[in-house]
């Protein structure tokens, strides 16, 4: 299970948003993450070693390259986590629109 705390904190870098962003296409190498980036391939290694302790990409060894790619479960992770705050919200808005309704219904009342 990975850290929330981990991953929303890599996620505040907007470098590394772009590169998950990349990893969303497909596996990818170092250098290949770093060809769109004004920065250094040591650069890129350091956001992508963030990511990967966060547990939102992991790595393989492939002869001298090491590809990477999302870990679909920590990603998976997140949207559990967002999905709660998502139906407390609809539930915030349904009692809304319930006494939204009972105000109306009051006002309604009142003209007759």
């Amino acid at each position: 299970m990975p850290n929330l705390d981990a991953a929303f904190s890599a996620l505040a870098d907007p470098t590394r948003r772009a590169i998950l962003a990349r990893l969303a296409l497909g596996e990818a190498t170092v250098m290949e993450i770093a060809e769109p980036f004004d920065m250094t391939q040591p650069g890129v290694s350091r956001h992508l070693k963030v990511l990967e302790e966060a547990g939102l990409i992991v790595r393989r060894i492939e002869g001298t390259k090491r590809p990477c790619r999302l870990a679909p479960s920590a990603i998976s992770e997140i949207d559990r986590w967002l999905d709660k705050l998502r139906q407390a919200l609809a539930k915030n808005y349904d009692r809304l629109d319930d006494v939204l309704a009972g105000m109306q219904s009051k006002k309604r009342k009142g003209r007759r």
